[in-house]
């Protein structure tokens, strides 16, 4: 009896386990912001939402590096060769965007505007808007800026060039007629395996339909640089827990 109910325990824990790395092997850690407006002319000033998510982003890594296209000229266009300071190199392509340039304070009279100086990268994501980033060696993390994100209706929907290709969609607010104009988010992710990490990013939104939008302030973790200090989930060894103490529980039962 001791014996079977011994087996019965452990098969629980080994059940656990396997459990919990399948849905691991496709789970990100994400961080995400908002800071709703519906202004065209008027930029925030600040944007709390966005820049606590961003701010619990980077207090979870080491080693990253920030794209703030401040080095480029206005009115550049893709393909761009990005740098991460400290860190590595990437190129980003498609979408017909391109480097636009508005004065600290100001917008560019529809909502889009910089936030960490006077650059940013404005694109139609969604359809023949779709760009893509593809970087020099396999990322962990990634984290960006939009701003005037969701007035035509749709989401951003990132595709991960990755073993699963996976979809997240960035849980912006759906607006409809400029409602949304102005609006500043901040999203990242960080990958919690290996098989996770991707070589290549691609903006696309879930309606298919181009949202203009402004694309800040790219960070990005590469593989070889990034040291991940976020809290892990429960580790193999707790989870055999549960296996034992049934186990000792079915021992004292016994005698």
């Amino acid at each position: 009896m001791t014996n079977s109910i011994i087996r019965s325990a452990l098969a629980l824990a080994t059940t656990v386990m396997i459990g919990s790395a399948a849905s691991s092997a496709s789970a990100f850690t994400t961080f995400f912001g908002e800071d709703i407006s519906n202004s065209a002319s008027t930029p925030f000033a600040s944007f709390p939402n966005a820049t606590a998510a961003e701010a619990q982003f980077l207090s979870s890594l080491t080693g990253v590096g920030t794209e703030t296209f401040e080095s480029f000229a206005d009115n550049t266009g893709g393909p761009l060769n990005l740098n991460f300071p400290g860190a590595g190199m990437a190129t980003m392509s498609g979408g017909n965007g391109r480097i636009n340039s508005v004065p600290v304070g100001s917008t560019n009279s529809v909502g889009r505007y910089g936030v960490s100086g006077t650059n940013y990268w404005e694109v139609a994501a969604g359809g023949t808007g779709n760009f893509t980033v593809n970087f020099s060696e396999p990322v962990t993390a990634f984290g960006f800026y939009g701003i005037d994100i969701g007035d035509f209706g749709g989401q951003v929907e990132l595709v991960l060039n990755d073993v699963n290709n996976t979809r997240l969609t960035v849980n912006n607010t759906i607006g409809s007629s400029d409602s949304t104009d102005g609006s500043v988010l901040f999203f990242g992710l960080i990958a919690e395996i290996g098989a996770e990490q991707f070589t290549s990013i691609s903006f696309e939104t879930t309606t298919g339909q181009g949202d203009y939008f402004a694309f800040e302030n790219l960070t990005v973790g590469f593989l070889s640089q990034v040291t991940t200090t976020a809290v892990p989930e429960p580790s193999i060894i707790a989870l055999l827990g549960v296996g034992f103490v049934a186990i000792g529980f079915a021992c004292r039962r016994n005698r």
